[in-house]
This record gives C-alpha cells, structure tokens and sequence, in this order.
C-alpha cells in the first residue's frame, strides 16, 4: 500500500521568457545529491530560431542547484550543441556520479528534420558542473536515456538504454564495461549491437505499450530500484503515459524480481494535462533522502515537477506485501438451496457494530432474479453465529419493483447509524430505467430487538440519473447532513436538507473522487461503506473498476472538518480479487465491499465475491493510516 504525494508547489521548474534558451521549455530533469547540495541538469528549450538554415526550437542542458531538493536557483546553460552530431539539439539528461566524475547523459540530434539515424547518445563529463572536461558521442546507432548504475556490479561498470527508440518497438538493454573509457567506443558499441538481443531486458507489460528507461537506478535492500516510464497502448491514437518502478536483482541486474502493479502516477493535474504536448508525464531522476523517494518528472515537455513516496511503502507495494488479510473460512455466506430467495447468490454486504456484534445485512438473490436483504450476525467479526432464514427487507415501491424477466429489487447497503437510528441506503432498481439511490430507516432499538419495523422506502436521489453507491455520512458537517453517491462515474457528496426523502432529495452533484484513467480503478468509482472518523481525517474505502472490468479496492483520507477535501488517496489497490470466489461467480474478478468495521484498531472488510459469496478480510488500522500521513 503507497500512497504518491505531488509536490504542493508544482510545477518546481518553469521556462524562464528572460533566458532565450529556456524561453519556451524546462522539464525533464534528473537530480543528484552531493551532501549538502542537489544539482539537478534539466532540459532547456528555446523558442524558435534559425539554425543551420531551418527554423526550429533548440535544446540545450541546463543547470539548477537546491539545499532541499525542492527550491531551484542559479539556472544556467550547461551544455549547448556544438558539435556535428548534437547540432540540432541536446535533450533528456540523466546523471550518475562515479568517483569524483558526474557522467551526464543524454540525446543528441544531428539531423532535422528527426530521423532515427540522427537520434543518438551523447555524455558529458564534468567534476563540478561549473565547466565540462569531455563530450563523447556514445552510441553510433538510434538510441536514447542512456543511464549508468551508481557502482560496480560484478566488477564491472553497467548501463541501462534503450535502443532503436525511434523505430519500435524500442529494445531495452544493458551494457557491461571494464572501462569507462569504453562506454565512447565504437568498436565496443558494434559488438555489442551485433549481438543485441544477448543484452535485452524487456519492461513492457505487453507488446502494445512502450517503455523508456528515466532515472538513475538506486540500490535498495530488496533490489536496484529503477523508475522509468511505460506508455500503455503506445500504437494507438488512446496513449496514456504513466511512471511506474521494478526491482532489478542487486547482482544481476537482467532479473526483474517484481514490479508495480500499474502507474504510480498518471496525467492528473491540469499541469500535467495541457502543456506543450498534452498529458505527457515523463520520469528522468530519482532520488532518497530519508525515508522518502523523491520523483522528478517532466509534464506536457514544458515544466519539471517532484513527487514523493515512502520508500517502505513502494518496496512493500512491488513485493505484494498484502494489507488486508483474508478470513481462512471466506466465504463466511454461501447460497442456501434450501432458501429460494438467496439459492442463486448473496453478496454485497453491509455491516455495523453494535453490542459486542457485527450485524449484516447483506444482498440476496434467487433464481428469479430479484434481489433482497438477508441478515447475519457475528460475534467476533469472522465467524457467523446467527443466520436467519427469512430475508429481513425486500421491495415495496414501484421504483423497485420487477417489470421486467431479469435483476431487480433492492441491491448493495449500506449503513449508518445517526441520530438513534439505523439509516439504510441501497440501490434500487425496476429493470428497466436506471438504477437509482432508495433509503430506509429503522429506530436502532427495535434493530437490536430484530423488530423489523423499517419506515417506507423513499427516493434519495432523481429518477432518470443513474446513481449507485450511496451512504448517509455518519456526522452531521457545519449543521448540514451530507449524503455519498455515484453520479457519472465519480463518487459525489452533497448536502441534503432533511432526512425526509419524500420531501428532500439531494439535488447537486459534487463530485470529489474520479476514475483515474491508465490505472487500476481508470472506469469508475464508488465508496465501499460509510467512512471511519480517525484523528488523521475520515478514512473511506472505495471499489475502483478499471479498463477490463475488474473490481478493487483503494481508500482515500478526507478532512475532518470539511470532507470534500481530499488528503491523500491509495496510489495502489489495497484489495483485488485472488481467489477462486472472487475471480469467478456471477460476474468474475469482484471483490465488492459493503460494509467496514473498525474493532480496535483493526479492520473488518465485508464484500461480495464475483457478486456470489461474502467474505470478510482484515487490516491493521494503523498501517494504513501510516501510508496516507500528512
């Protein structure tokens, strides 16, 4: 579990219109610690000139330092082209210090207009970053990021690169010198190319995305940690750019032992989506100061922005170190054949604690298809101890009602207890017309008698709006009750005047949570169960869908006083479908969670299986509120 935290201040580093060669670009950057100081070599971009008689942008390397890695100055043009095989530009930097020597790397041009044939590697050699000793040409054929391990491996100086970029699918490869004289040799590269497919290390998760190596790799317990960047659907006009990391063995550095599940960051900020080329992010340095990894990146090749992460939390996430924990009994409720009203599925449930028990209300379904509410207790929030045999709320308004052969009824609950009463919000559906939110409340004395007496249903939401996934929040906010739903595929809350919804209905769609598009809950969003208070803000748990239709599960801290804030937010899923009853069922790869019960100081997660079985899972409250301080 990791959560990315993007720099407050972003973007860090911005085109200065006073410095003719960094008029219209400054992003890319690669930084490197050197005790009390960090350099940081970017990429400059001038606005148009004539060159060579064609009338273009220049790129040149420029030079920035910081005392915290996070306040730039003393900008400067460190490397201009000059010669024949950089004439048309300098481009994306990554520096390694070896010794008492910084090797800058980076792309040269040496025709315009660009072709592969004039797009190489180049490096830099300075001892101070005030003047440059050496320049080299390094590869004579097409290939761009060139970056070098920080020591030995093996006795021998490696690189990583990525070869014939411009002519995909690019080739990632590593290269081994015994001297570092050797890294500028032709007569090495053509061996080496003659036989590239020896040195290969394929990144790609699948043959129609594209990666490029970005920053330096940084020696880990577990691992050479390398972030770089990876381009789903790169031959295609639907590319999404994305930073994601792996681990690299420490001895060979061939082997990926393991990786992030999906990006670490997507274009999300308006920074990163309009620029000089729209939602591109773009991963050139890395570094670790304490107990954190800092991530500078280039957004939309215009400015250059940081985030940060727990190092901890990013090894543990590329490990698959598991947050929450499953119950060794799951499902703990199957369908009953006996029961005709819960023979084909139950799923899909919520969950309350009150005097020593964990009661559940939970979905049922039959082989008619109509969906009701069946209950269950236990008594210590794993093994269930009461089951009963009659389904303790089902459909009585048209709005809920089958009109239709097919699913409907009352789906999905969720609980909250307020103001001496349990109030249950569910959808509810005709099979016909979109589903809609239905609420239901029931004083919390006659609950624990299991005195069913619920009030009438009534409408919390309009008719005609599909709208899924909603809760009353547990507090009243500044005098006003405020109500969670799903509207356009973002989770929304808005306030509500009254708890009659015969005469008051949420009417405003403020959404504060949205797909995040390439990850793993990219299509939509939808809140899990009612949030948990902390002293850190409201924790809320959140199933994600993404692209191909599975189902996770993340969580997102909101502020206390205001919850439409948002404090952070899982970069991973915490949940995801594992197992047999969770990757196949009525509908496969769910896990769906209704219910969340907080026993001190650890979790109870109750969810639907493949919108089958139920099952419960565990997590300590603690660690995940550790991943999401702020």
């Amino acid at each position: 579990m990791l959560v990315i935290r993007r720099s407050t201040h972003n973007p860090l580093l911005k085109p200065i219109s006073d410095h003719a060669w960094e008029s219209f670009g400054a992003f890319n950057w690669c930084p490197i610690q050197d005790k009390d100081k960090v350099h940081s070599v970017y990429r400059a971009v001038s606005d148009v000139k004539y060159v060579h008689k064609q009338e273009l942008r220049i790129s040149s390397i420029g030079y920035t330092e910081s005392a915290d890695g996070h306040h730039f100055e003393k900008r400067k043009q460190l490397i201009a082209p000059v010669f024949e095989w950089e004439k048309f530009g300098c481009e994306d930097p990554r520096v390694t210090k070896i010794n008492d020597t910084y090797y800058i790397f980076y792309t040269a041009l040496s025709t315009f207009p660009f072709g592969a044939d004039g797009i190489k590697i180049a490096v830099a050699l300075t001892k101070n970053f005030k003047r440059i000793e050496e320049r080299h040409l390094v590869t004579p054929f097409n290939a761009k990021a060139m970056t070098l391990f920080p020591e030995k491996i093996n006795g021998k100086y490696v690189a990583m690169l990525s070869a014939h970029t411009d002519s995909p699918p690019v080739i990632t490869a590593l290269a081994y010198f015994d001297t570092l004289e050797e890294m500028w040799s032709e007569r090495y590269w053509k061996t080496w190319h003659d036989n590239i497919n020896d040195h290969r290390i394929d990144l790609r998760r699948s043959e129609s995305d594209h990666v490029e190596i970005g920053a330096a790799p940084i020696k880990t317990k577990d691992g050479w940690l390398l972030v770089y960047s990876h381009i789903q659907n790169y031959f295609s006009d639907h590319k999404i750019f994305g930073i994601e990391a792996l681990l690299l063995d420490l001895k060979d550095p061939s082997k990926i032992i393991a990786r992030t599940s999906g990006p670490l960051l997507v274009p999300e900020e308006t920074y990163e989506e309009f620029g000089q080329v729209p939602n591109v992010i773009f991963p050139s340095g890395a570094f670790v100061a304490g107990k954190k990894l800092f991530i500078y990146y280039g957004a939309t090749d215009t400015t250059g922005c940081r985030a940060s992460v727990d190092l901890e939390d990013l090894l543990y996430s590329i490990k698959k170190e598991p947050v929450f924990v499953r119950h060794h009994d799951n499902p703990i409720l199957k369908p009953l054949t006996e029961n005709t009203w819960e023979n084909k599925a139950v799923f899909n449930p919520a969950a309350i604690d009150l005097k020593g028990k964990v009661h559940i209300i939970y979905r049922a379904m039959g082989m008619d298809d109509t969906s009701v509410m069946g209950y269950a207790t236990s008594k210590n929030g794993k093994d269930i101890t009461e089951r009963f045999d009659q389904p303790i709320y089902g459909p009585r308004q048209a709005f809920e009602g089958k009109t239709h052969p097919g699913n409907s009824g009352c789906e999905d609950p969720r609980i909250t207890e307020l103001e001496d009463k349990l109030h249950m919000f569910y959808t509810a559906y005709d099979g016909v017309n979109p589903p809609v939110v239905a609420a239901s409340s029931i004083a919390t004395k006659d609950f624990l008698k299991q005195d069913w007496k619920w009030t009438q249903p009534a409408l919390v939401t309009p008719v005609g709006i599909d709208n899924k996934d909603a809760c009353l929040f547990p507090e009243k906010i500044h005098g006003h009750y405020l109500v969670f739903h799903r509207a356009h595929n973002h989770i929304c809350l808005d306030p509500i005047r009254s708890l009659d919804f015969a005469v008051d209905k949420v009417e405003s769609f403020t959404p504060i949570i949205g797909p995040r598009i390439g990850m793993w809950d990219g299509a939509k969003v939808g809140i899990a169960a009612p949030p948990i208070k902390t002293k850190k803000g409201w924790l809320l748990f959140y199933h994600g869908v993404s692209a191909s239709s599975t189902y996770r599960v993340g969580a997102v801290l909101l502020q206390l006083k205001d919850p439409t804030i948002l404090l952070a937010r899982t970069t991973d899923a915490i949940f995801e479908p594992e197992t047999e009853y969770e990757k196949n069922g009525q509908v496969n790869e769910v896990v769906f969670p209704c219910g969340v019960v907080n026993r001190g100081g650890t979790i109870y997660l109750y969810y639907g299986g493949g919108d089958s079985v139920v099952g419960v899972a565990t997590a300590k409250l603690d660690r995940i509120l550790k991943a999401m301080d702020v």
